[in-house]
């Protein structure tokens, strides 16, 4: 592994333990701040639309500049803003701060070409599991960290402790080597990625794909309370251990090709809609948050695919694509899925696992093979 990527892996373990603190408490801290459920459900989806709108833009402008700037202001961005987080005592400043870290999203196609580029011997689908698994063996301490805290302290005091955690991940993005920016031809101009009908293709199936996979998601907590009686406690128990599945999983299939990765993550998840819905025990349940840990993994390989499928020089922008379309779901499903639980909150897992039925035939089916485009 390069010492590039050395860096960037302790610097994203170390923001996972960061953003773990508190990313899974912001809700009840809102509440604390004074927002009712009607204000904290539109809070939510404002801050995930902002991260849908910054993908695009910045994988263009990585292409266009290089990787590192956006790695640096991306990193640097994010500890501004949870600083900001943490010293506002309003409701209102506590949104401008939500919403400019979830902007912050913009660091993933810079930061999935930047690890491309750097991968050296590793496939791209190994070396984008590996730097994933990191942040995410972080994130699988920060929920209990966060959680004593929040009991002992308040969970204001997260927030602190984040913030000081994400100036020591910055510092480390700052010893990362600059990249040279890919060209082409200037007498060849590249055709338009919305002309690549393989990539499209691709796009369609993996956007099926991640709707199926995130529909269960966003209600499960409610429905192990409301259904099978669980605590608090027994759902941050089971938070932590998806936190370690999702490190799990992405180390493990990445070392498969991300074709086959990418299946097996849905297999992952049709696995934990199944536990979720006929479990009974919190072991169950557990086996099946760590099981989702294929929802994590199937994104990362998701965009691994992508680098077969377009010339090098538009890599940035075809993350930056692909992470758009993979993160609609984040403001289309859960619409559907309270709909769906209103009505009888089994419907979400039986939907679910014939959605994801659907899209796992889509990918063994119409996903082509890894064969890189000539740069």
């Amino acid at each position: 592994m390069s010492i590039d990527l050395i860096f960037l892996a302790i610097s994203l373990f170390t923001w996972g333990i960061g953003e773990g603190l508190f990313l899974y408490f912001q809700p009840l801290y809102l509440k604390e701040l004074g927002a009712d459920p009607l204000q904290i459900g539109l809070i939510l989806g404002i801050a995930g639309a902002a991260m849908v709108l910054v993908y695009i833009p910045s994988g263009f402008i990585s292409d266009k500049i290089g990787r590192r700037p956006l790695l640096r202001a991306a990193w640097s961005f994010g500890m501004i803003a949870t600083w900001l987080m943490a010293g506002a005592t309003s409701l209102p400043l506590f949104v401008v701060g939500m919403v400019l870290y979830n902007m912050t999203a913009f660091v993933t196609p810079p930061l999935n070409s930047y690890v491309t580029a750097a991968r050296g011997k590793l496939s791209v689908g190994r070396a984008l599991t590996l730097l994933s698994a990191m942040f995410n063996l972080g994130a699988v301490a920060g929920p209990l960290l966060g959680g004593w805290i929040g009991d002992t302290f308040g969970l204001r005091t997260s927030y602190f402790l984040s913030a000081i955690l994400f100036v020591v991940s910055t510092a480390l993005v700052y010893f990362l080597r600059s990249q040279p920016i890919d060209g082409h031809d200037p007498e060849s101009p590249l055709p338009s990625l919305l002309s690549n009908r393989r990539y499209l293709f691709f796009l369609g199936i993996s956007f099926v794909a991640m709707f199926a996979m995130f529909l269960p998601q966003p209600f499960t907590s409610i429905f192990l309370q409301d259904v099978h009686r669980l605590s608090f406690g027994q759902i941050g128990l089971l938070i932590a251990a998806g936190s370690l599945g999702n490190a799990l999983l992405n180390l493990f299939f990445g070392y498969f090709k991300a074709r086959l990765g990418f299946v097996l993550s849905q297999l992952s998840v049709m696995a934990f809609a199944l536990l979720i819905w006929r479990g009974e025990a919190l072991p169950v349940f557990a086996l099946g948050y760590i099981l989702l840990g294929g929802y994590r993994a199937g994104r990362t390989l998701a965009s691994a695919q992508v680098r077969s499928l377009v010339h090098q020089a538009q890599m940035g922008l075809a993350y930056g694509l692909t992470e758009s379309v993979n993160s609609l779901p984040f403001v289309l499903a859960p619409p559907l899925a309270g709909y769906l639980y209103s009505h009888n909150p089994e419907t979400i897992y039986s939907i679910s696992l014939a959605a994801l039925a659907i899209a796992l035939l889509l990918s063994m089916r119409f996903i082509p093979r890894e064969t890189v485009i000539s740069d």
